[in-house]
Formats: structure tokens, C-alpha cells, sequence
């Protein structure tokens, strides 16, 4: 090694040399911090424990990144109307796609919680171009994450930043892969609790995680209540129309090239508006995208953001078609029919009762699956071809011919809600109540 070493350095710059010495260096810094908080995380755990104990106020920190994968609503109102509990939503950036990215979405969901009466704080002020230091000037007991991606989140809110603050997460979507990244982070064993989806996902967790699942609870998906108890659906999220249209929404992924390239969107992106102008009497789409397909499609040497930009806006000048961009409860709860290739919609649409469409690009995407992701694929009906996609709009959606019915209700009943009497959220806040409190 110390010849290979002599050797490279002879013939590289010296600059070049250090920012490689530098890089490896920070690397090695970095796990040996990541190894010393996993270590310690039981003993500061159970000391801010003890101190929130004797508060009589306890403030939560939702960080908030996309408002499309807020999975909080109901938890943050129950924490509203609780005498002992001080929720705050911190709108945290977004740094992988930018700076004008992240403005952006900074931007929608603050003014979009804002216009809910939502207690909502920026993080960052484009003024002076500073951010806000929240363990400073607010001092959390406790932080629920969206996200569990480093270099996602600006760093200053990463979980690194938070060692002595007691961490929740709940998962941003329901997952039916096993990759790795979804549980076995350093993340995952860090992180005080994860409030679970199902005891499959507990069970993953604990054949999976270092810490073999003794940060996992199983209470449910909260991204489920906002769903299961909104009874009165606002329906004017689709356009209004002189005809009575069936209502489908086309949900495709970001992972055009990437992964196992489940989107179909490349494929697909004009067959789409050649239905929606075919059947204009009988369908009306709303075109609800993957956050990160916008952002991949403007970097696409063959799309760019002028083309994306004519692309996104053809939809939303159709009479029969629309472009939606955020929370989406009213959206699925006020539909007919999902069409998508997208894992997180895959248990979400259940609970709404309707049918669901996955489109399958590859054979590759059916071997992905993990125990619970096989289970729900089982419930959709799928496609691999144009001819497929029209069947089930002809003969699912506009004939009700939906055989799949009684199992899916089945399936939500017994799987995804398990039979409980109260929402996720209730039972991820009778857990806090029970450590805190007790």
C-alpha cells in the first residue's frame, strides 16, 4: 500500500493530492462519529428522557421538507388540542437539486401550512441568507423527521446535529422494497423511535437494522388517517366539468434511468394526453408526478426546463386534465381510479377503496419486492403495455367491473389498519404519552 501510495503521488498534482487526502479523511472522521453517537445514543436517549419527564411543556419539532410527504397532519392536531405538548413545524431546505429547488419548495410549503393556521417557521431567510439555529433559539425535546437521507436535508438539521434531543421518525411512504437504504441507515439506529407501518416492516427491521428493531413500534401508517377520517372530501381540486367524468389520476415515478428504472413515465408521457383528448367525455386525469421527476426531467440533456415546462403546462390547458403539485388527500379520496408505478401510492390508495392500476416497465421491478410489497402488488390490477393500461380504463372504471374489490377491502382491514379501532397517530401519541408521562 505504501508503494501504491508513492507511486500516485509522484505523478498527481499536489493539489489534487490533498483534496484526495482531505476527502479520505472526512470520510474516515465522519463513521467514527457516526460509530460513537450509535454507541451512545441508548445513554442520551434515556438522559433527555429524564429531563423531559420533569417539564411541564414539551416542545415538538416537525421538520418538514416536501409538503408532499407530510405524513403529520393528524398528529400535529392532536398535539395542538394536547395540554402538554408545544408542536412546531420547521420547514427545513432541500439541497440536492439547488438553491432555486430548494426556494422553491421552501416556499410552497410554508405558505401552503401558513394558510392552515399551522404554527410554521422558515429555517431559512433569504434576506440575509442566514439559517436558523432551531437547537438555539428553540430547543426541542423532541424531533420527527420526514426523511432519513443525509445529504437530502441541509446538514445543519440532519440528525447528527441533534445528539442529545430524543428522534422520531415515521416513514415517508409505506416501503415494499428491501433495500437497504430504507432501514439499515445510520439513521435508523440512531433515531430514538420508529413509530412502524405494519409487524412486517417491524420484522425487516429487526432481521436488518444493527440494533435489531429496538427502536421499532408498531402503530401503523399515520399517512393513512388523514384518509380513513376526512369524510367531507373537498372535490373542487378537479376541474369542473359540463360532462360527468370519471376521475383518474396518473402518478409515475422519478426513476426514469435509475435503480430499477420503475418509472414509465419516458415511455408513456404522450400516450397519457392522447387518452385524455380520446375519452374527453368520458375521463378526466389529473397528471400527479413524482416531486423529483420535474427537477430530472429539466437536467435530461433531452428534456431541459424549457421543454419539461411545455410538457407540465399541456396539462393543465387541457379541459379534462390537470397538473397537481401537493397534498393530495382530496385528490385520492374525490378519484374513480390511480394509474402509477409509484411504491409510495402503492398503500395509500387502498385505504380509499378504489382501484388501482401498477404499471410494470420490467420484469427487473417485480423481483424487488420485499414480503409486504409482494402482498400489496397483489391487490393492483397491472400493466405492461398500452392495450392493458385501456382495459382497465374501459372495463374497471367506466363498467365498474372491479373484481378485485372484496380483496383489497379485506386486505386494508387485516394488513394495512389492522383491525384497530384508532387512527396511527392516536397510538403513536398514547406511546409518548406513556414514556414521558408515566
Amino acid at each position: 500500500m505504501k508503494k501504491i501510495k508513492a507511486v500516485i503521488r509522484k505523478y498527481m498534482h499536489p493539489k489534487l493530492w490533498r483534496f484526495l487526502v482531505d476527502c479520505c479523511m472526512f470520510i474516515i472522521t465522519n463513521r467514527f462519529y457516526a460509530f460513537y453517537l450509535f454507541n451512545r445514543a441508548p445513554i442520551r436517549q434515556q438522559k433527555a428522557l429524564r429531563i423531559i419527564q420533569k417539564k411541564e411543556k414539551v416542545i415538538v419539532a416537525f421538520f418538514l421538507i416536501h409538503e408532499s410527504v407530510w405524513k403529520y397532519d393528524h398528529l400535529y392536531k392532536l398535539m395542538v388540542a394536547h395540554p402538554k405538548f408545544d408542536p412546531i413545524i420547521f420547514v427545513c431546505p432541500v439541497i440536492n437539486y439547488g438553491q432555486e429547488s430548494m426556494l422553491f419548495e421552501m416556499d410552497k410549503s410554508y405558505k401552503s401550512y401558513k394558510s392552515k393556521g399551522y404554527n410554521v417557521i422558515r429555517t431559512f431567510d433569504v434576506q440575509s441568507q442566514k439559517y436558523l439555529d432551531i437547537k438555539k433559539v428553540y430547543a426541542p425535546d423532541i424531533i420527527f423527521y420526514t426523511n432519513p437521507y443525509e445529504g437530502l436535508i441541509d446538514h445543519r438539521y440532519y440528525i447528527h446535529k441533534f445528539p442529545k434531543t430524543l428522534m422520531c421518525y415515521v416513514p415517508y411512504a409505506i416501503m415494499t422494497t428491501n433495500y437497504e437504504s430504507f432501514y439499515n441507515l445510520d439513521f435508523h439506529n440512531i433515531i430514538w423511535r420508529i413509530f412502524s407501518e405494519t409487524p412486517i416492516h417491524h420484522k425487516i427491521l429487526v432481521d436488518r437494522q444493527k440494533i435489531k428493531g429496538r427502536n421499532s413500534i408498531v402503530t401503523g401508517f399515520p399517512g393513512f388517517d388523514q384518509l380513513i377520517t376526512n369524510k367531507s372530501p373537498n372535490s373542487a381540486v378537479w376541474k369542473v366539468s359540463p360532462h360527468q367524468l370519471k376521475k383518474i389520476i396518473w402518478a409515475p415515478h422519478h426513476s426514469m434511468k435509475e435503480l430499477n428504472k420503475v418509472s414509465n413515465f419516458l415511455e408513456y408521457y404522450d400516450y397519457f394526453l392522447e387518452l385524455a383528448q380520446r375519452y374527453q367525455d368520458k375521463i378526466q386525469i389529473a397528471f400527479k408526478p413524482h416531486p423529483l421527476l420535474r427537477l430530472k426531467l429539466e437536467k435530461d440533456p433531452d428534456w431541459g426546463k424549457e421543454r419539461t415546462d411545455a410538457y407540465y403546462e399541456r396539462w393543465n390547458r387541457l379541459e379534462n386534465g390537470q397538473f397537481e403539485n401537493g397534498s393530495y388527500e382530496d385528490l385520492f379520496l374525490t378519484s374513480d381510479a390511480l394509474i402509477h408505478d409509484c411504491g409510495s401510492f402503492m398503500s395509500e390508495y387502498l385505504v380509499t377503496g378504489k382501484p388501482s392500476l401498477f404499471m410494470i416497465r420490467n420484469e427487473s421491478v417485480m423481483k424487488e419486492w420485499s414480503e409486504y410489497g409482494q402482498k400489496t402488488v397483489e391487490m393492483h390490477y397491472q400493466s405492461r403495455n398500452n392495450k392493458q393500461v385501456e382495459d382497465f380504463i374501459e372495463n374497471v372504471v367506466l363498467n365498474d367491473k372491479d373484481e378485485m374489490k372484496e380483496k383489497r377491502t379485506a386486505f386494508v382491514q387485516n394488513v394495512l389498519l389492522q383491525n384497530s379501532t384508532v387512527t396511527a397517530s392516536e397510538r403513536i401519541l398514547r406511546n409518548l404519552e406513556h414514556e414521558l408521562f408515566s
